[in-house]
């Protein structure tokens, strides 16, 4: 028991294992806010475009024998147990992930801007030594040979 508490320890405790961590919690306080912004800057704009639209009260009753007055509210419907097809939540959910999945993509690409770095010049090939320096060296290597 004793060796499986310090293995789960040393796991618990790694660097990636924290920085995960960390990740999930910010990331879900980003989800709400990012889910703020679609629900209560961007989608009654777009309602609005479209003439007072509710997206998360679209729907379609599969029922066509159902009395349903005209205008209710999906949640009325829905009290009645008249059978619905209720689009609109997923309309507003897939306009939710594409703009949470826009402002992740534009936070990694400025993160990754940030974090490459200048990229070097190549260091220059040393240069080829002269003809004097060629001469040299031979002098030198048949020196070695007499000795």
């Amino acid at each position: 028991m004793a060796k499986f508490v310090k293995e789960f320890k040393e796991f618990a405790t790694r660097g990636n294992v924290m920085d995960m961590a960390v990740g999930v919690i910010i990331g879900g306080a980003f989800g709400k806010i990012i889910s703020s912004v679609v629900d209560d800057l961007i989608m009654p704009l777009v309602g609005k475009l479209l003439g007072n639209v509710n997206f998360t009260d679209l729907y379609c009753v599969l029922d066509s024998s159902a009395e349903v007055p005209e205008g209710s509210a999906l949640s009325a419907v829905r009290e009645a147990g008249i059978p619905v097809f209720a689009y609109g939540n997923f309309i507003q959910n897939v306009v939710d992930f594409l703009i949470i999945a826009l402002c992740i993509f534009m936070m990694v690409k400025a993160v990754n801007k940030l974090n490459r770095k200048k990229e070097e010049p190549a260091p220059e090939a040393p240069a080829e030594p002269s003809n004097e320096e060629k001469l040299l060296a031979e002098i030198r290597d048949l020196l070695k040979e007499k000795k």
